[in-house]
Protein backbone atom coordinates (compact mmCIF):
# COMPACT_ATOMS: atom_id res chain seq x y z
CA UNK A 1 0.00 0.00 0.00
CA UNK A 2 2.75 2.14 1.09
CA UNK A 3 4.66 1.31 -2.16
CA UNK A 4 1.46 2.41 -4.33
CA UNK A 5 1.03 5.60 -2.40
CA UNK A 6 4.67 6.86 -3.27
CA UNK A 7 4.40 5.58 -7.18
CA UNK A 8 1.06 7.57 -7.12
CA UNK A 9 2.58 10.45 -5.64
CA UNK A 10 5.70 10.40 -7.57
CA UNK A 11 3.05 10.25 -10.92
CA UNK A 12 1.37 13.42 -9.60
CA UNK A 13 4.62 15.15 -8.88
CA UNK A 14 5.64 14.59 -12.31
CA UNK A 15 2.75 15.49 -14.17
CA UNK A 16 2.75 18.79 -12.27
CA UNK A 17 6.24 19.86 -13.35
CA UNK A 18 6.18 21.97 -16.43
CA UNK A 19 6.30 20.90 -20.11
CA UNK A 20 9.97 21.80 -20.23
CA UNK A 21 10.98 18.99 -17.80
CA UNK A 22 10.38 16.47 -20.34
CA UNK A 23 13.20 17.43 -22.67
CA UNK A 24 15.22 19.82 -20.97
CA UNK A 25 16.94 21.82 -23.66
CA UNK A 26 15.84 24.46 -25.84
CA UNK A 27 17.64 25.52 -29.39
CA UNK A 28 18.69 28.61 -30.22
CA UNK A 29 18.95 30.19 -33.70
CA UNK A 30 20.68 34.29 -33.05
CA UNK A 31 22.61 36.77 -34.36
CA UNK A 32 26.16 36.19 -33.73
CA UNK A 33 27.57 38.37 -30.54
CA UNK A 34 23.92 38.98 -29.47
CA UNK A 35 23.48 37.74 -26.20
CA UNK A 36 25.63 37.04 -23.01
CA UNK A 37 26.46 33.91 -22.14
CA UNK A 38 26.23 34.69 -18.53
CA UNK A 39 22.33 34.87 -19.54
CA UNK A 40 22.68 31.59 -21.10
CA UNK A 41 24.01 30.35 -17.93
CA UNK A 42 21.51 31.67 -15.63
CA UNK A 43 18.14 30.56 -17.61
CA UNK A 44 19.94 26.84 -17.18
CA UNK A 45 20.86 27.60 -13.94
CA UNK A 46 16.76 28.39 -12.75
CA UNK A 47 14.91 26.26 -15.38
CA UNK A 48 17.60 23.38 -15.95
CA UNK A 49 16.89 23.63 -19.02
CA UNK A 50 20.33 23.47 -21.17
CA UNK A 51 20.56 25.77 -23.86
CA UNK A 52 21.95 24.50 -27.12
CA UNK A 53 23.36 27.86 -29.49
CA UNK A 54 24.16 28.41 -32.52
CA UNK A 55 24.71 31.64 -34.57
CA UNK A 56 23.99 33.27 -38.10
CA UNK A 57 25.52 36.75 -39.99
CA UNK A 58 22.13 37.69 -42.00
CA UNK A 59 18.46 36.91 -41.90
CA UNK A 60 18.76 35.24 -45.43
CA UNK A 61 21.48 32.73 -43.75
CA UNK A 62 18.69 31.76 -41.30
CA UNK A 63 15.85 31.64 -43.18
CA UNK A 64 17.54 29.38 -46.29
CA UNK A 65 18.26 27.01 -42.87
CA UNK A 66 14.90 27.40 -41.86
CA UNK A 67 13.60 26.36 -45.01
CA UNK A 68 15.85 23.47 -45.54
CA UNK A 69 15.11 21.91 -41.97
CA UNK A 70 11.33 22.44 -42.36
CA UNK A 71 10.72 25.12 -39.82
CA UNK A 72 12.02 22.32 -37.31
CA UNK A 73 15.01 21.32 -34.95
CA UNK A 74 15.51 25.26 -33.66
CA UNK A 75 13.48 26.50 -30.55
CA UNK A 76 14.10 30.22 -30.71
CA UNK A 77 14.81 32.16 -33.75
CA UNK A 78 15.42 35.95 -33.73
CA UNK A 79 14.43 37.94 -37.06
CA UNK A 80 14.67 41.19 -38.00
CA UNK A 81 11.02 42.80 -38.25
CA UNK A 82 11.15 43.14 -41.73
CA UNK A 83 11.30 39.32 -42.21
CA UNK A 84 9.03 38.49 -39.96
CA UNK A 85 6.23 38.88 -42.44
CA UNK A 86 7.84 36.30 -45.19
CA UNK A 87 8.20 33.52 -42.23
CA UNK A 88 4.36 34.53 -41.25
CA UNK A 89 3.46 34.63 -45.03
CA UNK A 90 5.26 31.13 -45.29
CA UNK A 91 4.09 29.61 -42.51
CA UNK A 92 7.47 28.79 -40.68
CA UNK A 93 6.82 30.28 -37.35
CA UNK A 94 3.56 29.30 -34.98
CA UNK A 95 1.21 31.35 -33.25
CA UNK A 96 2.83 33.02 -29.30
CA UNK A 97 0.91 31.42 -26.17
CA UNK A 98 0.76 34.77 -24.45
CA UNK A 99 -0.52 32.90 -21.03
CA UNK A 100 3.21 31.52 -21.28
CA UNK A 101 4.64 35.16 -21.34
CA UNK A 102 3.71 37.05 -18.32
CA UNK A 103 6.69 39.10 -19.12
CA UNK A 104 5.38 40.98 -21.75
CA UNK A 105 4.13 43.24 -19.39
CA UNK A 106 7.84 44.73 -19.44
CA UNK A 107 7.74 45.92 -22.94
CA UNK A 108 6.96 49.35 -24.29
CA UNK A 109 3.81 49.89 -25.57
CA UNK A 110 5.64 52.21 -28.63
CA UNK A 111 7.73 48.93 -30.04
CA UNK A 112 4.13 46.65 -30.12
CA UNK A 113 1.84 45.66 -32.61
CA UNK A 114 3.37 47.02 -35.78
CA UNK A 115 2.31 46.11 -39.26
CA UNK A 116 4.77 43.44 -39.80
CA UNK A 117 2.98 41.60 -36.84
CA UNK A 118 -0.21 42.74 -35.55
CA UNK A 119 -0.90 42.16 -32.17
CA UNK A 120 2.17 40.64 -31.64
CA UNK A 121 0.79 37.59 -32.55
CA UNK A 122 3.91 35.30 -33.93
CA UNK A 123 6.74 37.61 -32.47
CA UNK A 124 8.25 39.83 -29.38
CA UNK A 125 10.74 42.46 -30.15
CA UNK A 126 14.19 41.45 -28.73
CA UNK A 127 16.01 44.60 -29.43
CA UNK A 128 16.35 47.80 -31.88
CA UNK A 129 19.19 50.18 -33.53
CA UNK A 130 21.13 51.40 -36.30
CA UNK A 131 23.46 51.37 -38.84
CA UNK A 132 25.76 54.00 -38.80
CA UNK A 133 29.53 55.25 -39.73
CA UNK A 134 31.88 54.42 -38.10
CA UNK A 135 35.71 56.58 -38.24
CA UNK A 136 38.87 55.46 -37.38
CA UNK A 137 40.19 59.08 -36.35
CA UNK A 138 43.73 57.88 -36.52
CA UNK A 139 43.37 57.72 -40.66
CA UNK A 140 40.34 59.72 -40.84
CA UNK A 141 39.17 63.43 -39.92
CA UNK A 142 35.81 62.57 -38.59
CA UNK A 143 34.75 65.97 -39.25
CA UNK A 144 34.65 65.57 -42.84
CA UNK A 145 31.82 62.66 -42.67
CA UNK A 146 28.57 63.33 -42.18
CA UNK A 147 27.06 61.47 -45.12
CA UNK A 148 26.40 57.69 -46.38
CA UNK A 149 27.89 59.61 -49.36
CA UNK A 150 30.89 60.35 -47.82
CA UNK A 151 31.67 56.21 -48.27
CA UNK A 152 32.21 56.90 -51.96
CA UNK A 153 35.00 58.86 -51.47
CA UNK A 154 37.90 58.38 -53.74
CA UNK A 155 40.64 58.88 -51.41
CA UNK A 156 39.06 56.03 -49.02
CA UNK A 157 39.88 53.05 -51.67
CA UNK A 158 40.01 50.26 -50.11
CA UNK A 159 39.48 51.57 -47.06
CA UNK A 160 35.87 50.53 -46.83
CA UNK A 161 33.57 48.06 -44.62
CA UNK A 162 30.25 47.31 -46.02
CA UNK A 163 27.98 44.95 -44.23
CA UNK A 164 27.60 41.70 -45.64
CA UNK A 165 23.71 42.44 -45.57
CA UNK A 166 21.79 43.79 -48.72
CA UNK A 167 19.13 45.99 -47.06
CA UNK A 168 21.94 47.67 -45.42
CA UNK A 169 24.40 48.35 -48.52
CA UNK A 170 21.43 49.39 -50.59
CA UNK A 171 19.67 51.02 -48.01
CA UNK A 172 22.65 53.50 -48.09
CA UNK A 173 23.16 53.53 -51.52
CA UNK A 174 19.19 54.55 -51.91
CA UNK A 175 19.03 57.16 -48.92
CA UNK A 176 22.43 58.74 -50.96
CA UNK A 177 19.79 58.97 -54.00
CA UNK A 178 17.29 60.36 -52.06
CA UNK A 179 14.98 57.36 -51.71
CA UNK A 180 13.39 55.46 -49.21
CA UNK A 181 15.38 52.29 -47.95
CA UNK A 182 12.52 50.75 -48.05
CA UNK A 183 12.15 51.53 -52.01
CA UNK A 184 10.13 48.72 -54.18
CA UNK A 185 10.66 50.29 -58.02
CA UNK A 186 12.81 48.15 -59.63
CA UNK A 187 14.18 50.99 -61.33
CA UNK A 188 15.48 52.76 -58.64
CA UNK A 189 16.95 49.92 -56.97
CA UNK A 190 18.82 49.13 -60.09
CA UNK A 191 19.95 52.56 -59.98
CA UNK A 192 21.16 51.94 -56.27
CA UNK A 193 23.23 49.40 -57.81
CA UNK A 194 25.02 50.92 -60.64
CA UNK A 195 25.65 53.42 -57.21
CA UNK A 196 27.05 50.25 -55.45
CA UNK A 197 29.37 49.71 -58.35
CA UNK A 198 31.17 52.61 -57.73
CA UNK A 199 32.22 52.06 -54.41
CA UNK A 200 33.58 48.80 -55.39
CA UNK A 201 37.26 49.72 -56.15
CA UNK A 202 36.57 51.37 -51.92
CA UNK A 203 35.68 48.40 -50.50
CA UNK A 204 37.96 46.37 -48.55
CA UNK A 205 35.50 44.07 -46.96
CA UNK A 206 32.18 42.88 -46.44
CA UNK A 207 31.48 42.67 -42.94
CA UNK A 208 28.41 41.14 -40.75
CA UNK A 209 29.43 38.58 -38.57
CA UNK A 210 31.33 40.81 -36.65
CA UNK A 211 32.09 44.50 -37.98
CA UNK A 212 33.84 45.79 -35.31
CA UNK A 213 36.91 43.41 -35.91
CA UNK A 214 38.07 44.76 -39.00
CA UNK A 215 38.63 48.42 -37.01
CA UNK A 216 39.97 46.61 -34.25
CA UNK A 217 42.82 44.90 -36.54
CA UNK A 218 43.22 48.19 -38.79
CA UNK A 219 41.95 46.79 -42.07
CA UNK A 220 39.46 48.96 -42.71
CA UNK A 221 39.27 52.97 -41.94
CA UNK A 222 35.40 53.39 -42.10
CA UNK A 223 32.24 52.29 -43.20
CA UNK A 224 28.98 51.03 -42.07
CA UNK A 225 28.23 49.19 -38.43
CA UNK A 226 25.74 49.14 -36.15
CA UNK A 227 25.38 51.10 -33.26
CA UNK A 228 25.78 48.54 -30.48
CA UNK A 229 28.59 47.15 -32.48
CA UNK A 230 30.07 50.86 -32.37
CA UNK A 231 29.93 51.33 -28.73
CA UNK A 232 32.00 47.93 -28.33
CA UNK A 233 34.46 48.92 -30.56
CA UNK A 234 35.31 52.26 -29.24
CA UNK A 235 34.87 50.72 -25.75
CA UNK A 236 38.12 48.62 -27.00
CA UNK A 237 39.73 51.59 -29.04
CA UNK A 238 38.88 54.92 -28.06
CA UNK A 239 40.18 57.07 -31.53
CA UNK A 240 37.14 54.94 -33.23
CA UNK A 241 34.12 57.70 -33.27
CA UNK A 242 30.59 57.00 -34.64
CA UNK A 243 28.29 58.95 -37.00
CA UNK A 244 24.68 59.07 -37.55
CA UNK A 245 24.59 60.38 -41.33
CA UNK A 246 22.77 63.20 -41.88
CA UNK A 247 20.16 61.46 -44.41
CA UNK A 248 19.23 59.23 -41.22
CA UNK A 249 20.76 55.94 -39.92
CA UNK A 250 19.24 52.47 -40.78
CA UNK A 251 17.25 51.05 -38.06
CA UNK A 252 15.50 47.48 -37.61
CA UNK A 253 13.84 45.74 -35.05
CA UNK A 254 14.73 42.02 -34.26
CA UNK A 255 12.18 40.01 -32.78
CA UNK A 256 12.50 36.63 -30.89
CA UNK A 257 10.33 33.58 -32.73
CA UNK A 258 8.97 30.13 -32.61
CA UNK A 259 9.50 28.35 -35.48
CA UNK A 260 6.47 26.29 -36.64
CA UNK A 261 7.75 22.62 -35.90
CA UNK A 262 9.55 23.32 -32.93
CA UNK A 263 10.56 20.39 -30.81
CA UNK A 264 10.37 21.93 -27.88
CA UNK A 265 7.70 25.27 -27.95
CA UNK A 266 7.52 24.88 -23.89
CA UNK A 267 10.72 25.65 -23.49
CA UNK A 268 10.68 27.84 -25.93
CA UNK A 269 8.16 30.30 -24.45
CA UNK A 270 9.95 29.65 -21.00
CA UNK A 271 13.34 30.75 -22.48
CA UNK A 272 11.19 34.34 -24.20
CA UNK A 273 9.41 35.09 -21.21
CA UNK A 274 12.42 34.65 -18.98
CA UNK A 275 14.47 36.98 -21.95
CA UNK A 276 11.36 39.52 -21.20
CA UNK A 277 12.43 40.02 -17.21
CA UNK A 278 13.78 43.36 -16.70
CA UNK A 279 17.05 42.12 -14.95
CA UNK A 280 18.01 40.24 -17.82
CA UNK A 281 16.81 42.24 -20.72
CA UNK A 282 19.40 45.24 -18.45
CA UNK A 283 22.21 42.74 -18.74
CA UNK A 284 21.57 42.14 -22.32
CA UNK A 285 21.47 46.03 -23.14
CA UNK A 286 24.97 46.61 -20.98
CA UNK A 287 26.32 43.66 -22.88
CA UNK A 288 25.53 44.08 -26.76
CA UNK A 289 25.18 47.56 -26.62
CA UNK A 290 22.03 47.95 -28.58
CA UNK A 291 18.82 49.50 -27.85
CA UNK A 292 16.51 47.60 -25.58
CA UNK A 293 12.56 47.81 -26.20
CA UNK A 294 11.73 46.87 -22.11
CA UNK A 295 11.14 49.87 -20.62
CA UNK A 296 11.49 48.41 -16.84
CA UNK A 297 14.88 47.39 -17.93
CA UNK A 298 15.45 51.46 -19.45
CA UNK A 299 14.86 52.52 -16.16
CA UNK A 300 17.65 50.39 -14.62
CA UNK A 301 20.54 51.01 -17.34
CA UNK A 302 23.36 53.53 -16.11
CA UNK A 303 22.69 57.28 -16.78
CA UNK A 304 25.88 57.25 -18.82
CA UNK A 305 24.55 54.52 -21.59
CA UNK A 306 21.26 55.45 -21.13
CA UNK A 307 22.13 59.16 -22.75
CA UNK A 308 24.32 58.12 -24.97
CA UNK A 309 23.64 59.37 -28.63
CA UNK A 310 25.27 56.37 -29.85
CA UNK A 311 23.16 53.17 -27.76
CA UNK A 312 20.31 55.75 -28.09
CA UNK A 313 19.93 57.81 -30.92
CA UNK A 314 18.47 60.93 -30.32
CA UNK A 315 14.84 62.42 -31.62
CA UNK A 316 16.61 64.31 -34.31
CA UNK A 317 18.27 61.44 -35.61
CA UNK A 318 15.30 58.93 -34.80
CA UNK A 319 12.70 61.19 -36.87
CA UNK A 320 15.39 61.27 -39.73
CA UNK A 321 15.79 57.32 -40.14
CA UNK A 322 13.50 55.01 -41.52
CA UNK A 323 13.20 51.66 -40.21
CA UNK A 324 13.16 48.64 -42.26
CA UNK A 325 10.75 46.97 -43.64
CA UNK A 326 8.98 44.14 -46.05
CA UNK A 327 9.69 44.74 -49.71
CA UNK A 328 7.34 42.05 -50.57
CA UNK A 329 8.45 40.47 -54.00
CA UNK A 330 10.79 43.30 -54.62
CA UNK A 331 13.12 41.40 -52.19
CA UNK A 332 14.07 39.12 -55.12
CA UNK A 333 15.16 42.16 -56.99
CA UNK A 334 17.36 43.27 -54.05
CA UNK A 335 18.61 39.90 -54.02
CA UNK A 336 19.36 39.40 -58.51
CA UNK A 337 21.64 43.07 -57.91
CA UNK A 338 23.31 41.90 -54.61
CA UNK A 339 24.35 38.95 -56.34
CA UNK A 340 25.59 40.47 -59.00
CA UNK A 341 27.40 43.23 -56.82
CA UNK A 342 29.25 40.37 -54.90
CA UNK A 343 30.44 38.67 -57.55
CA UNK A 344 30.99 40.97 -60.66
CA UNK A 345 28.41 39.00 -62.92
Amino acid sequence: MKKTLLLALALALLLALPAWAAKKEVVVYNWTEYMPDAVLAKFTKETGIKVVYSTFDSNEAMYAKLKLVGAKGYDVIVPSAYFVKKLRDENLVQPLDKAKLPNLKNLDAAVLNKPYDPENKFTVPYMWGGAGILVDTSKIDPKTVTSWADLWKPEYKNQVLLHDDVRDVFGAALLVQGKSLNETDAKNIEAAYTLLLKIKPNVRVYNSESPKTPFLNKEVGIGMIWNGEAIRAIEEDKKLVFIWPKEGGMFWTDCLAIPKNAPNADNAHAFINFLMRPDIAKAIAEDVGYCTPNKEALKQLPKELRENPTAYPPAAVINASEFQNDVGQAALTYEKYWEMLKTGK
